[in-house]
């Protein structure tokens, strides 16, 4: 059990790798894994190796994937986002469940109660699979906010649909009078919102007065989450699910200072269930239920994709003017992830316990829509993008922060250069001189809540922090190396010395820019001192061996767009310039003598300073 437990997680968290390594959609890769292991093999047998445990573990790990999913659900997202997502995340769930519902019980010859249950469990978009499809596939903004909400939205929405038709089909057969199953759900409602509600608040007021340390927060949301579950289900039989959902939703909600922290750990936590989940789930399928996928199943899952899905968005998008190249895609484009996988292994032993025969059929029929879906919207929404011309204009944005004449001037060169550039800075004023001069701009604090929803700051994926407060650049580096990684987040070198108790330690900012050790103040300094920037391309008659040569002392080497289209910034640790590099450099004016002129600040220049509320040095740092 041991080996197989260890061989279980490994696999998983490989087959994550891989799918980032190779850009491939990590659902299929797990499923994959999962097939070999188990089925084909023969090597991995959950049921034996975990017993009768697995049912319970498997409960627990959802419990805590929806509750992640919960965390998501933001109520002011309904009201801000825009009518075609309101739209897909109201009507769009209604016809979608409805439509699904027809289609298994004519189609795929399923009861009507696990007809239901499949078309709920359906609705479910599953945003883990979608985020990592977007960032490929380059869509534009429009188009992929309506997939990203969507996804985002209907998660806790199709969940909380599944299960209150998990609930009906399992008290159904309490009595015959409806009223007593009514009563029966209501009770699960009534102990799910108690308890999961009531203990996110009590959480909440807990952490807000400091009577749990923050090392103890995110371990106490677990421990909470898990006894939600455990006796909520005690109290109403297969009630947990919807507790726990709950729990997540309204805790999402509070706007919890530590919510961030405890939410990026709780991504950490989920990332490790996920995989462990859909490895076993899918090495629990056996040859006895491949058997069961007949003809009626298959077409079930055609109709699915080529009538459910598109028939839905195009009724619910109906009056909303949106453009007929968005609803095809987005009627095409709805891969099913894990927490359908995990919902329909969940709930399918309980309801053959309780009777249903067709339960039988949920867990292959779920995996032969995931496998199905993840496959052929994962690489078709490319070409479909393309063809459709959906794409961004972009091959990925660059984003500065702080609006100074310095990070203007460098913008106008990566523009250009036909490199996606965006300023963002708190002032408006700031922003002035790079509006007028037609750079993409953003006003607003990059650290808030807003910025996290702005569709302008959508695909991103490198930033410079190019404030004059190094401790703010670095809580920027921090704020985004999460999301982009480590390595794609930038800032100027601090001048303080580093012994000092004012200098940010090296492993709580960003990664140093540039080739040279030149400070923000210095860069704004040698900008009013006459320096420009410059960029050069590396040829098979100009090589990187006369750039250099050809190059002022002094200069310092910015950034390089290589042949992906993208642009690096460099470091001092920078690599081989090859073939096609561009390089942007700020390099000094012409100097007489060897030595460079001193120089005022122009008329100009003093009104750039004035109008981005500034004053400039006018001597450089020692």
């Amino acid at each position: 059990m041991t080996t197989s437990l260890a061989a279980v997680l490994v696999a998983g968290i490989f087959c994550q790798w891989l799918a980032w390594r190779f850009r491939l959609p990590a659902i299929v890769l797990l499923a994959a894994g999962g097939l070999l292991l188990g089925p084909i093999s023969g090597w991995l047998q959950p049921q034996q190796e975990f017993g009768e445990g697995l049912r319970a573990v498997t409960s627990l790990f959802v419990a805590i994937i929806l509750f992640e999913g919960g965390l998501n659900l933001q109520f002011h997202e309904l009201r801000e986002t825009a009518k075609v997502t309101r739209r897909l995340t109201s009507i769009g769930v209604v016809l979608a469940w409805g439509i699904g519902t027809l289609a298994a019980h004519y189609i795929g010859g399923l009861q009507w109660g696990i007809a239901a249950l499949l078309g709920a469990i359906l609705v479910v978009t599953g945003p883990t699979v979608i985020m990592p499809l977007l960032k490929h596939a380059k869509l534009n903004r429009r188009t992929a906010s309506y997939l990203k909400w969507e996804g985002i939205i209907n998660d806790p929405i199709g969940v909380l649909l599944a299960v209150l038709v998990y609930q009906y089909l399992l008290y159904s057969g309490e009595g015959p009078a409806f009223g007593h199953i009514l009563a029966s759900l209501g009770l699960a409602a009534g102990v799910s919102l108690v308890l999961g509600g009531g203990v996110a608040w009590t959480l909440g007021a807990l952490f807000r007065r400091g009577w749990i340390p923050e090392y103890l927060k995110a371990p106490s949301i677990i421990a909470s989450v898990l006894a939600v579950y455990a006796i909520s289900d005690l109290v109403q039989h297969e009630s947990g699910l919807l507790a726990t959902t709950l729990m997540g939703i309204v805790m999402g909600n509070m706007r919890l200072r530590s919510l961030d922290e405890m939410r990026r750990f709780k991504e950490y936590i989920t990332l490790v269930l996920v995989s462990f989940l859909f490895v076993v789930l899918t090495a629990s399928l056996t040859l006895e239920d491949l058997r069961t996928i007949h003809l009626p199943l298959v077409v079930m899952v055609a109709a699915f994709l080529l009538v459910v899905r598109p028939l839905a968005v195009f009724l619910a998008t109906i009056g909303t003017g949106c453009d007929w190249r968005d609803r095809l895609l987005v009627g095409w484009i709805a891969p099913r992830g894990v927490v359908a996988a995990a919902s329909a292994g969940a709930f399918a032993p309980a309801l053959i316990d309780a009777g249903f025969e067709d339960a039988r059929y949920l867990v292959p029929a779920v995996f032969m829509i995931i496998f199905t879906t993840v496959i052929a919207h994962g690489f078709s929404l490319g070409p479909l993008t393309k063809f459709l011309k959906l794409r961004s204009p972009g091959k990925g944005k660059v984003l500065i922060v702080g609006a100074s004449p310095w990070s203007v001037e460098l913008a106008l060169v990566m523009k250009k250069m036909k490199q996606d550039v965006i300023i963002a800075d708190s002032e408006w004023g700031r922003l002035q001189n790079a509006r007028q001069q037609g750079v993409d701009t953003w006003f607003g604090e990059v650290l808030s809540d807003m910025a996290d929803e702005a569709l302008a700051l959508d695909n991103v994926y490198t930033v410079l922090a190019a404030t004059g407060n190094n401790h703010y650049n670095s809580m920027v580096c921090n704020h985004y190396a999460p999301h982009l990684g480590r390595h794609r987040v930038f800032q100027p070198y601090d001048s303080g010395d580093e012994r000092q108790a004012r200098t940010v330690a090296e492993t709580r900012r960003g990664v140093t820019a540039f080739s040279e050790r030149v400070s923000y103040a210095e860069l704004w300094t040698r900008l009013i001192r006459g320096w420009h920037f410059r960029k050069t391309t590396i040829t098979d008659t100009f090589t990187e061996k006369q750039f250099l040569q050809n190059l002022a002392e002094g200069s310092i080497r910015m950034a390089v767009k290589r042949d992906d289209g993208k642009l690096q910034w460099l470091t001092q640790d920078e690599r081989k310039f090859q073939e096609g590099d561009t390089i942007i450099s700020f390099v000094p004016p012409e100097v007489t003598k060897g030595s460079e002129p001193e120089q005022e600040p122009t008329p100009r220049q003093e009104a750039i300073n004035r109008q981005n509320g500034e004053a400039a040095p006018n001597k450089p740092l020692p």
